[in-house]
């Protein structure tokens, strides 16, 4: 084995024109070119190996047809995926080069820790966080909302007279709390939420829903408060600032005032999931964006944040982060016992990443995290966000005023101007005709110009856009979608004709009511 510089930079060179010559077409491989991709792996691992030039052309001509174009579409709006700005994909070149473990701050050999710590720092200034709160790098949200929930559940034993239960034992440290229990009253959440339960020894049934029937992403604070009274139980109350679903807020500056009052008066901990809503803060100050700005507000009154990389801000997977304002509650659920191969500089002001999160052996994430806001500033990322949200607001205006689409959820009470202004980058909408919508989703990424998520509303099937790339493009994005989308229905008309006369004949011939 050996690395032959020429050879390397010639087949790096193919691989970013075959990646580019992606970009600007179909989002998803076709099945046919899935199954030659597969049918292209090795049947077992090879005894010498086919070497690089073979493995070079394997990746650039069957593997890299396989892939879908998530990332380098403006119009893959599956999940929330962000793509990769510029400077962020030459950043996370060099850190798979130069390979760096950050697990220990270690100034005298390398910057990786510093970096970090001056990424995190130039993060808070973007969403207008203070100071004092601590972050650190995570793999994404589901790990954040993990370290949040564990958090709180060392805070809430805490305030209630109990040692470290990391010390003394879950259980031990119930005991001397003298409660029987936990419970995580939540909005409508992340699966995360669920996940983060159960690892940490709630369990399910220690979830409950405190969010409106109607609107389960608002929170009932009546009901709130009368949860918050249960005899002998701890509560974590856990909020999503940008509902998984809909895109819908579950805060605002009012609520969250509101909510810092009841944990105060309760003891309890309050956890933000702003997965991707933590960028509505990051959003210009201009009129159009007040409403999302005031739903973003308040958070610096959580005791813990959730945010990703890998949504919004545009930078590889895997990226997330995690803001605390409880540097001590971080240490006595994260920090790991003095190893004497983990040496470190104990009196500096940053600390080793292996005491301050989950992993102990991570990649260098925060680089490029901090090439991007180098290298784009405030206006950049400003701009980038206003133009997803424009592009998800021009779909919305269309569904609107559309005769034969819906935009979820239904809000009969406001006008269009209402509705608009509370669009952040995530809508929801189905079909009119029950037909045509249960084959709505298929219709809709059949024609390979853009790919959406499927999920019900409401018991019916429901089509799920989530805007998330700084390729975005508002006139372009809004001309092939809404021409794809009156296609569909216009198609969906000729071929089911008859189901759309029946009933005007029905009506025509029907015997009249004396």
């Amino acid at each position: 084995m050996e690395f032959n510089k020429q050879a390397f930079l010639e087949f790096q060179h193919a691989l970013v024109e075959a990646i580019e010559a992606r970009k600007d077409g179909p989002v998803l491989p076709s099945l046919a070119v899935l199954r030659h991709a597969i049918g292209t792996f090795p049947a077992t691992l090879p005894c010498a190996g086919h070497g690089l030039e073979a493995t070079a052309r394997h990746l650039i001509e069957d593997i890299l047809p396989g892939l879908s174009c998530s990332s380098l579409s403006p119009r893959y709006y599956g999940f929330i995926t962000g793509g990769c700005t510029p400077a962020a994909l030459l950043a996370d070149n060099l850190v798979s080069a130069l390979d760096q473990n950050v697990q220990v701050h270690l100034p005298q050999e390398t910057l990786a820790t510093d970096i970090e710590m001056k990424a995190i720092n130039m993060l808070k200034e973007l969403i207008s966080l203070e100071a004092l709160w601590k972050g650190t790098f995570t793999s994404g949200s589901s790990v954040s909302n993990l370290m949040g929930i564990a958090c709180g559940r060392e805070y809430v034993l805490s305030k209630r007279g109990s040692a470290n239960q990391g010390e003394i034992g879950l259980f031990d440290a119930c005991i001397l709390a003298g409660i029987k229990g936990f419970q995580l009253l939540v909005t409508r959440h992340h699966p995360s939420i669920i996940k983060a339960a159960k690892l940490l020894g709630m369990g399910c049934k220690s979830i409950k829903q405190v969010g409106f029937t109607d609107k389960p992403w608002e929170i009932d604070f009546e009901l709130l408060e009368k949860e918050l009274q249960a005899p002998q139980i701890a509560s974590i109350i856990s909020v999503s600032c940008g509902e998984v679903m809909t895109g819908q807020f579950g805060t605002d500056g009012d609520g969250m005032v509101k909510l810092r009052a009841l944990c105060d008066k309760y003891n309890a901990w309050l956890h933000v999931d702003a997965a991707f809503g933590l960028f509505a803060r990051a959003l210009p100050a201009t009129p159009e964006f007040t409403y999302l700005r005031w739903a973003a507000a308040g958070l610096e009154m959580a005791d813990s944040i959730t945010g990703d990389g890998h949504k919004l801000l545009n930078v590889p997977y895997d990226c997330g982060f995690f803001f605390s304002r409880h540097p001590n509650v971080i240490k006595a659920v994260f920090e790991t016992p003095p190893i004497a191969y983990f040496a470190t500089e104990l009196d500096s002001t940053i600390p080793s990443p292996l005491n301050v999160g989950v992993q102990n052996s991570r990649r260098l994430r925060a680089l490029p995290v901090y090439a991007t806001l180098k290298a784009y500033g405030r206006s950049g990322h400003e701009d980038m966000i206003a133009r997803q949200v424009h592009v998800a607001r021009t779909i919305a205006a269309f569904l609107l005023d559309s005769p034969d689409y819906e935009l979820l959820p239904l809000r009969k009470n406001m006008v269009k101007e209402q509705i608009l202004e509370r669009v952040y980058m995530l809508i929801l909408f189905r079909a009119r005709d029950e037909s045509l919508n249960r084959n709505l989703l298929r219709l809709v990424n059949a024609k390979n110009q853009a790919y959406l998520s499927g999920g019900m509303w409401e018991d019916k099937p429901a089509v799920r856009m989530a805007v998330s790339n700084w390729r975005a493009d508002v006139g372009r994005e809004e001309r092939i979608l809404t021409k794809m989308l009156e296609e569909i229905v216009s198609d969906w008309k000729k071929n089911h004709s008859d189901e759309y006369l029946r009933p005007t004949l029905k009506s025509v011939f029907a015997k009249p009511r004396i």
